[in-house]
Protein backbone atom coordinates (compact mmCIF):
# COMPACT_ATOMS: atom_id res chain seq x y z
CA UNK A 1 0.00 0.00 0.00
CA UNK A 2 3.06 2.29 0.12
CA UNK A 3 3.32 2.38 -3.65
CA UNK A 4 3.00 5.89 -5.08
CA UNK A 5 -0.26 6.60 -6.86
CA UNK A 6 -0.60 9.24 -9.56
CA UNK A 7 -4.23 10.24 -9.93
CA UNK A 8 -6.34 13.19 -10.79
CA UNK A 9 -4.14 15.77 -9.08
CA UNK A 10 -1.02 14.88 -11.04
CA UNK A 11 -3.07 14.98 -14.24
CA UNK A 12 -4.57 18.32 -13.28
CA UNK A 13 -1.14 19.77 -12.56
CA UNK A 14 0.26 18.65 -15.90
CA UNK A 15 -2.76 19.93 -17.76
CA UNK A 16 -2.61 23.28 -16.00
CA UNK A 17 1.00 23.64 -17.12
CA UNK A 18 -0.03 23.62 -20.76
CA UNK A 19 0.04 27.18 -22.12
CA UNK A 20 -3.25 26.84 -24.02
CA UNK A 21 -5.07 24.95 -21.26
CA UNK A 22 -7.73 26.35 -18.96
CA UNK A 23 -7.15 27.47 -15.40
CA UNK A 24 -8.31 24.60 -13.24
CA UNK A 25 -9.72 25.09 -9.77
CA UNK A 26 -7.36 24.20 -6.93
CA UNK A 27 -8.46 23.67 -3.34
CA UNK A 28 -5.98 24.86 -0.72
CA UNK A 29 -5.14 21.97 1.60
CA UNK A 30 -5.70 23.00 5.23
CA UNK A 31 -2.75 22.52 7.56
CA UNK A 32 -2.89 20.82 10.93
CA UNK A 33 -5.54 18.59 12.43
CA UNK A 34 -9.14 19.12 11.33
CA UNK A 35 -12.42 19.03 13.15
CA UNK A 36 -15.27 17.02 11.66
CA UNK A 37 -16.89 20.15 10.23
CA UNK A 38 -13.57 21.37 8.80
CA UNK A 39 -12.98 17.99 7.11
CA UNK A 40 -16.49 18.09 5.66
CA UNK A 41 -15.94 21.59 4.31
CA UNK A 42 -12.62 20.63 2.73
CA UNK A 43 -14.22 17.55 1.20
CA UNK A 44 -16.71 19.83 -0.56
CA UNK A 45 -13.89 22.04 -1.80
CA UNK A 46 -11.81 19.04 -2.87
CA UNK A 47 -14.81 17.64 -4.73
CA UNK A 48 -14.94 20.79 -6.83
CA UNK A 49 -11.25 20.43 -7.69
CA UNK A 50 -11.65 16.75 -8.57
CA UNK A 51 -14.66 17.39 -10.81
CA UNK A 52 -12.84 20.23 -12.55
CA UNK A 53 -9.76 18.14 -13.32
CA UNK A 54 -11.71 15.01 -14.31
CA UNK A 55 -13.99 17.05 -16.55
CA UNK A 56 -10.95 18.44 -18.34
CA UNK A 57 -9.34 15.00 -18.66
CA UNK A 58 -12.51 13.32 -20.01
CA UNK A 59 -13.89 16.10 -22.20
CA UNK A 60 -12.87 14.24 -25.36
CA UNK A 61 -14.60 11.07 -24.14
CA UNK A 62 -17.78 13.03 -23.49
CA UNK A 63 -17.73 14.87 -26.81
CA UNK A 64 -16.94 11.80 -28.96
CA UNK A 65 -18.86 9.28 -26.82
CA UNK A 66 -15.81 7.06 -27.05
CA UNK A 67 -12.83 6.23 -24.86
CA UNK A 68 -9.52 4.57 -25.75
CA UNK A 69 -7.33 2.99 -23.07
CA UNK A 70 -4.21 0.93 -23.77
CA UNK A 71 -5.15 0.52 -27.42
CA UNK A 72 -8.71 -0.66 -26.74
CA UNK A 73 -11.73 1.51 -27.59
CA UNK A 74 -15.15 1.52 -25.97
CA UNK A 75 -17.94 3.48 -27.64
CA UNK A 76 -20.75 4.66 -25.41
CA UNK A 77 -24.29 5.87 -26.00
CA UNK A 78 -26.68 7.37 -23.49
CA UNK A 79 -30.12 8.89 -23.18
CA UNK A 80 -31.55 10.99 -20.37
CA UNK A 81 -34.92 10.17 -18.84
CA UNK A 82 -37.02 12.25 -16.46
CA UNK A 83 -36.03 15.27 -14.38
CA UNK A 84 -32.94 15.41 -12.23
CA UNK A 85 -33.73 14.80 -8.57
CA UNK A 86 -32.41 16.92 -5.72
CA UNK A 87 -29.69 14.37 -4.96
CA UNK A 88 -28.54 14.04 -8.59
CA UNK A 89 -29.31 11.73 -11.47
CA UNK A 90 -29.17 7.95 -11.54
CA UNK A 91 -26.94 6.06 -13.97
CA UNK A 92 -27.94 2.72 -15.50
CA UNK A 93 -25.05 0.95 -17.25
CA UNK A 94 -26.70 -1.60 -19.56
CA UNK A 95 -24.59 -4.33 -21.20
CA UNK A 96 -25.61 -5.75 -24.58
CA UNK A 97 -25.88 -9.34 -25.75
CA UNK A 98 -23.94 -11.08 -28.50
CA UNK A 99 -20.58 -12.32 -27.39
CA UNK A 100 -18.47 -14.65 -29.48
CA UNK A 101 -19.66 -13.53 -32.90
CA UNK A 102 -18.96 -10.96 -35.60
CA UNK A 103 -18.43 -7.25 -35.00
CA UNK A 104 -21.53 -6.57 -37.07
CA UNK A 105 -23.68 -8.88 -34.94
CA UNK A 106 -22.38 -7.33 -31.72
CA UNK A 107 -23.03 -3.85 -33.12
CA UNK A 108 -26.61 -4.94 -33.77
CA UNK A 109 -26.95 -6.23 -30.23
CA UNK A 110 -25.55 -2.94 -28.91
CA UNK A 111 -28.11 -0.96 -30.93
CA UNK A 112 -30.87 -3.25 -29.67
CA UNK A 113 -29.81 -2.72 -26.06
CA UNK A 114 -30.17 1.04 -26.49
CA UNK A 115 -33.92 0.65 -27.00
CA UNK A 116 -34.53 -2.21 -24.58
CA UNK A 117 -35.21 -0.41 -21.30
CA UNK A 118 -36.47 3.01 -20.18
CA UNK A 119 -35.89 4.08 -16.58
CA UNK A 120 -38.32 6.51 -15.02
CA UNK A 121 -35.41 8.81 -14.20
CA UNK A 122 -31.73 8.88 -14.95
CA UNK A 123 -29.07 8.32 -17.56
CA UNK A 124 -29.48 5.06 -19.48
CA UNK A 125 -26.02 4.28 -20.88
CA UNK A 126 -25.01 1.41 -23.16
CA UNK A 127 -21.30 0.70 -23.71
CA UNK A 128 -20.19 -1.15 -26.86
CA UNK A 129 -17.94 -3.95 -25.64
CA UNK A 130 -14.23 -3.60 -26.42
CA UNK A 131 -14.03 -7.01 -28.09
CA UNK A 132 -16.19 -9.55 -29.90
CA UNK A 133 -15.19 -12.53 -27.77
CA UNK A 134 -17.56 -14.51 -25.54
CA UNK A 135 -16.24 -12.69 -22.46
CA UNK A 136 -16.51 -9.27 -24.09
CA UNK A 137 -17.96 -7.41 -21.10
CA UNK A 138 -15.76 -8.71 -18.31
CA UNK A 139 -12.27 -8.85 -19.76
CA UNK A 140 -9.66 -7.59 -17.30
CA UNK A 141 -9.27 -4.34 -19.26
CA UNK A 142 -12.96 -3.45 -19.00
CA UNK A 143 -12.91 -2.44 -15.34
CA UNK A 144 -10.96 0.75 -16.09
CA UNK A 145 -13.52 1.70 -18.75
CA UNK A 146 -16.51 1.32 -16.41
CA UNK A 147 -14.75 3.40 -13.75
CA UNK A 148 -14.12 6.15 -16.32
CA UNK A 149 -17.76 6.00 -17.40
CA UNK A 150 -18.85 6.63 -13.82
CA UNK A 151 -16.39 9.52 -13.47
CA UNK A 152 -17.61 11.06 -16.74
CA UNK A 153 -21.25 10.68 -15.73
CA UNK A 154 -20.62 12.27 -12.32
CA UNK A 155 -18.80 15.28 -13.76
CA UNK A 156 -20.70 15.94 -17.01
CA UNK A 157 -24.16 14.50 -16.36
CA UNK A 158 -24.74 15.32 -12.68
CA UNK A 159 -24.95 11.66 -11.70
CA UNK A 160 -24.90 10.83 -8.01
CA UNK A 161 -22.06 8.27 -7.58
CA UNK A 162 -24.22 6.48 -5.03
CA UNK A 163 -26.95 5.88 -7.64
CA UNK A 164 -25.08 3.82 -10.25
CA UNK A 165 -26.80 0.61 -11.38
CA UNK A 166 -25.49 -2.29 -13.47
CA UNK A 167 -27.60 -4.48 -15.73
CA UNK A 168 -27.19 -6.66 -18.82
CA UNK A 169 -28.89 -9.22 -21.05
CA UNK A 170 -27.51 -12.56 -22.35
CA UNK A 171 -23.77 -11.96 -22.87
CA UNK A 172 -24.42 -8.74 -20.98
CA UNK A 173 -25.86 -10.88 -18.19
CA UNK A 174 -22.64 -12.92 -18.26
CA UNK A 175 -20.86 -9.63 -17.66
CA UNK A 176 -23.11 -8.69 -14.74
CA UNK A 177 -22.44 -12.01 -13.02
CA UNK A 178 -18.75 -11.11 -12.88
CA UNK A 179 -18.73 -7.32 -12.67
CA UNK A 180 -21.36 -7.06 -9.94
CA UNK A 181 -19.27 -8.96 -7.34
CA UNK A 182 -15.79 -7.78 -8.27
CA UNK A 183 -16.81 -4.09 -8.46
CA UNK A 184 -19.61 -4.36 -5.89
CA UNK A 185 -18.45 -1.21 -4.09
CA UNK A 186 -19.27 0.83 -7.23
CA UNK A 187 -22.92 -0.23 -7.63
CA UNK A 188 -26.09 0.79 -5.82
CA UNK A 189 -27.71 -2.41 -7.14
CA UNK A 190 -27.40 -4.78 -10.10
CA UNK A 191 -29.63 -6.98 -12.23
CA UNK A 192 -28.62 -9.99 -14.31
CA UNK A 193 -30.81 -11.00 -17.26
CA UNK A 194 -30.43 -14.33 -19.09
CA UNK A 195 -26.72 -14.82 -18.47
CA UNK A 196 -24.61 -17.75 -17.26
CA UNK A 197 -22.85 -17.42 -13.89
CA UNK A 198 -19.88 -19.64 -14.59
CA UNK A 199 -17.77 -20.13 -11.46
CA UNK A 200 -18.23 -16.68 -9.96
CA UNK A 201 -18.56 -16.24 -6.20
CA UNK A 202 -21.44 -14.12 -4.89
CA UNK A 203 -20.14 -13.36 -1.39
CA UNK A 204 -19.02 -9.82 -2.36
CA UNK A 205 -22.68 -8.89 -2.96
CA UNK A 206 -23.32 -8.58 0.78
CA UNK A 207 -24.05 -4.84 0.40
CA UNK A 208 -25.21 -4.77 -3.25
CA UNK A 209 -28.87 -5.64 -3.88
CA UNK A 210 -28.96 -8.16 -6.73
CA UNK A 211 -31.65 -9.41 -9.08
CA UNK A 212 -31.54 -12.63 -11.14
CA UNK A 213 -33.78 -13.13 -14.21
CA UNK A 214 -33.93 -16.19 -16.45
CA UNK A 215 -36.56 -17.87 -18.59
CA UNK A 216 -37.72 -21.24 -17.25
CA UNK A 217 -37.18 -22.70 -20.73
CA UNK A 218 -33.78 -21.05 -21.31
CA UNK A 219 -31.96 -24.37 -21.30
CA UNK A 220 -28.95 -23.46 -23.49
CA UNK A 221 -25.81 -23.97 -21.41
CA UNK A 222 -28.19 -24.94 -18.56
CA UNK A 223 -28.80 -21.26 -17.87
CA UNK A 224 -32.15 -21.96 -16.20
CA UNK A 225 -30.63 -24.60 -13.91
CA UNK A 226 -27.56 -22.54 -13.05
CA UNK A 227 -29.58 -19.40 -12.37
CA UNK A 228 -31.86 -21.31 -10.02
CA UNK A 229 -28.80 -22.60 -8.17
CA UNK A 230 -27.59 -19.02 -7.70
CA UNK A 231 -31.01 -17.90 -6.50
CA UNK A 232 -30.80 -20.66 -3.90
CA UNK A 233 -27.27 -19.54 -3.03
CA UNK A 234 -28.36 -15.94 -2.50
CA UNK A 235 -31.23 -17.14 -0.32
CA UNK A 236 -28.79 -19.12 1.83
CA UNK A 237 -26.43 -16.14 2.13
CA UNK A 238 -29.30 -13.88 3.18
CA UNK A 239 -30.61 -16.40 5.69
CA UNK A 240 -27.16 -16.62 7.30
CA UNK A 241 -26.73 -12.82 7.25
CA UNK A 242 -30.21 -11.24 7.27
CA UNK A 243 -28.93 -7.66 7.16
CA UNK A 244 -27.12 -8.36 3.90
CA UNK A 245 -27.56 -10.07 0.53
CA UNK A 246 -30.78 -8.35 -0.48
CA UNK A 247 -31.96 -10.06 -3.67
CA UNK A 248 -34.81 -11.20 -5.86
CA UNK A 249 -34.76 -14.19 -8.17
CA UNK A 250 -37.16 -14.78 -11.07
CA UNK A 251 -37.31 -17.91 -13.20
CA UNK A 252 -39.99 -16.79 -15.65
CA UNK A 253 -42.42 -19.55 -16.52
CA UNK A 254 -43.14 -20.16 -20.21
CA UNK A 255 -40.21 -18.01 -21.38
CA UNK A 256 -37.00 -19.00 -23.08
CA UNK A 257 -33.95 -16.83 -23.64
CA UNK A 258 -36.20 -13.84 -24.44
CA UNK A 259 -38.44 -12.93 -21.51
CA UNK A 260 -40.69 -10.41 -23.33
CA UNK A 261 -39.39 -7.64 -21.07
CA UNK A 262 -40.78 -9.17 -17.88
CA UNK A 263 -37.31 -8.34 -16.58
CA UNK A 264 -37.87 -4.59 -17.10
CA UNK A 265 -39.27 -4.67 -13.55
CA UNK A 266 -35.61 -4.66 -12.50
CA UNK A 267 -35.24 -0.92 -13.11
CA UNK A 268 -37.73 0.37 -10.54
CA UNK A 269 -36.57 -2.36 -8.14
CA UNK A 270 -32.95 -1.22 -8.36
CA UNK A 271 -33.95 2.44 -8.10
CA UNK A 272 -35.05 1.83 -4.48
CA UNK A 273 -31.44 1.48 -3.41
CA UNK A 274 -28.42 3.71 -3.00
CA UNK A 275 -24.82 2.69 -2.50
CA UNK A 276 -23.51 2.88 1.05
CA UNK A 277 -19.74 3.48 0.68
CA UNK A 278 -19.20 2.65 4.37
CA UNK A 279 -21.24 -0.44 5.24
CA UNK A 280 -20.80 -1.77 8.76
CA UNK A 281 -19.84 -5.20 7.43
CA UNK A 282 -17.79 -6.05 4.36
CA UNK A 283 -17.12 -9.44 2.79
CA UNK A 284 -14.35 -9.17 0.18
CA UNK A 285 -13.16 -12.10 -1.88
CA UNK A 286 -10.77 -11.53 -4.78
CA UNK A 287 -12.17 -12.61 -8.14
CA UNK A 288 -10.37 -13.41 -11.40
CA UNK A 289 -9.71 -9.69 -11.87
CA UNK A 290 -8.19 -8.53 -8.61
CA UNK A 291 -8.84 -5.17 -6.94
CA UNK A 292 -6.57 -3.31 -4.49
CA UNK A 293 -9.54 -1.63 -2.73
CA UNK A 294 -13.04 -2.65 -1.74
CA UNK A 295 -15.31 -0.30 0.20
CA UNK A 296 -13.21 1.00 3.14
CA UNK A 297 -10.56 -1.72 2.84
CA UNK A 298 -7.28 -1.89 0.93
CA UNK A 299 -4.84 -4.77 0.55
CA UNK A 300 -1.17 -5.11 -0.47
CA UNK A 301 -1.02 -5.21 -4.26
CA UNK A 302 1.69 -7.89 -4.12
CA UNK A 303 -0.70 -10.27 -2.34
CA UNK A 304 -3.76 -9.98 -4.59
CA UNK A 305 -4.58 -13.57 -5.48
CA UNK A 306 -7.94 -14.98 -6.50
CA UNK A 307 -9.79 -16.41 -3.52
CA UNK A 308 -8.08 -14.30 -0.86
CA UNK A 309 -10.73 -13.05 1.53
CA UNK A 310 -11.41 -10.47 4.22
CA UNK A 311 -14.45 -10.27 6.47
CA UNK A 312 -14.57 -7.07 8.52
CA UNK A 313 -17.27 -5.46 10.63
CA UNK A 314 -17.75 -2.34 12.73
CA UNK A 315 -19.59 -1.97 16.03
CA UNK A 316 -19.37 1.47 17.59
CA UNK A 317 -15.71 2.40 17.28
CA UNK A 318 -14.42 -1.16 17.20
CA UNK A 319 -13.40 -2.67 13.86
CA UNK A 320 -13.27 -6.45 13.97
CA UNK A 321 -11.46 -8.48 11.35
CA UNK A 322 -13.24 -11.81 11.40
CA UNK A 323 -11.08 -13.19 8.60
CA UNK A 324 -8.04 -11.80 6.77
CA UNK A 325 -5.81 -13.60 4.27
CA UNK A 326 -3.36 -10.68 3.93
CA UNK A 327 -0.28 -9.69 5.90
CA UNK A 328 -1.66 -6.16 6.28
CA UNK A 329 -4.69 -4.05 5.52
CA UNK A 330 -5.25 -0.36 4.93
CA UNK A 331 -8.42 1.09 6.44
CA UNK A 332 -10.02 4.14 4.81
CA UNK A 333 -11.71 5.83 7.75
CA UNK A 334 -14.24 8.63 7.94
CA UNK A 335 -16.89 9.80 10.37
CA UNK A 336 -19.42 7.93 8.24
CA UNK A 337 -17.90 4.70 9.60
CA UNK A 338 -16.50 5.55 13.05
CA UNK A 339 -16.36 8.56 15.37
CA UNK A 340 -12.91 9.99 14.72
CA UNK A 341 -13.17 12.18 17.83
CA UNK A 342 -13.03 9.00 19.94
CA UNK A 343 -10.42 6.21 20.16
CA UNK A 344 -10.66 3.59 17.42
CA UNK A 345 -9.96 -0.05 18.20
CA UNK A 346 -9.02 -2.74 15.67
CA UNK A 347 -9.05 -6.42 16.62
CA UNK A 348 -8.42 -9.62 14.69
CA UNK A 349 -10.68 -12.12 16.36
CA UNK A 350 -9.70 -11.60 20.02
CA UNK A 351 -6.24 -10.18 19.21
CA UNK A 352 -5.91 -6.38 19.56
CA UNK A 353 -4.07 -4.79 16.62
CA UNK A 354 -4.56 -1.09 17.28
CA UNK A 355 -6.16 1.26 19.75
CA UNK A 356 -5.84 5.01 19.65
CA UNK A 357 -7.30 8.32 18.57
CA UNK A 358 -6.72 9.26 14.94
CA UNK A 359 -6.53 12.78 13.59
CA UNK A 360 -8.25 14.14 10.52
CA UNK A 361 -5.88 15.55 7.91
CA UNK A 362 -6.66 17.48 4.75
CA UNK A 363 -3.59 15.96 3.11
CA UNK A 364 -5.00 12.49 3.78
CA UNK A 365 -8.32 13.46 2.21
CA UNK A 366 -6.43 14.59 -0.86
CA UNK A 367 -4.33 11.42 -0.94
CA UNK A 368 -7.26 9.03 -0.54
CA UNK A 369 -9.29 10.75 -3.26
CA UNK A 370 -6.23 10.53 -5.50
CA UNK A 371 -5.92 6.82 -4.73
CA UNK A 372 -9.58 5.95 -5.26
CA UNK A 373 -10.93 8.53 -7.75
CA UNK A 374 -14.26 8.20 -5.96
CA UNK A 375 -15.68 11.21 -4.11
CA UNK A 376 -16.99 9.02 -1.29
CA UNK A 377 -13.48 7.99 -0.33
CA UNK A 378 -11.88 11.37 0.30
CA UNK A 379 -11.24 10.05 3.80
CA UNK A 380 -9.58 12.17 6.47
CA UNK A 381 -7.86 9.21 8.18
CA UNK A 382 -5.88 6.29 6.78
CA UNK A 383 -4.77 3.45 9.04
CA UNK A 384 -2.39 0.67 8.01
CA UNK A 385 -2.73 -2.45 10.13
CA UNK A 386 -0.17 -5.25 10.22
CA UNK A 387 -1.93 -8.60 10.50
CA UNK A 388 0.92 -11.11 10.36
Amino acid sequence: MKKAFFGFLASAFLMACQPAGPTLYHAATPAGDLTKSEATAFSTDLSKEWKDSVKYALQDMYAKQSLTLDGKTMRIWWKTYGSKLSDGRSLYISLHGGGGTTASENDGQWNNQKQLYSPGEGIYLCPRAISNTWDLHFLKETDAFYKKIIQMAVTFLDVNPNKVYLMGYSAGGDGVWRLAPRLADHWAAASMMAGHPGDVSLVNLRNTPFMIWCGAEDSAYDRNIECQKRIDEMAALHEADPEGYIFEGHIVEGKGHWMDLKDAAALPWMAQFKRNPFPKKVVWKQEEVRQPYFYWLGCPTSEMLRGKEVVASVSGNTITLEKCDYSSLTLFLSDDLVNLDQPVKVVYGDKPLFEGTLVRKGAVQRKTLQMRNDLAYACPALLEIKIK
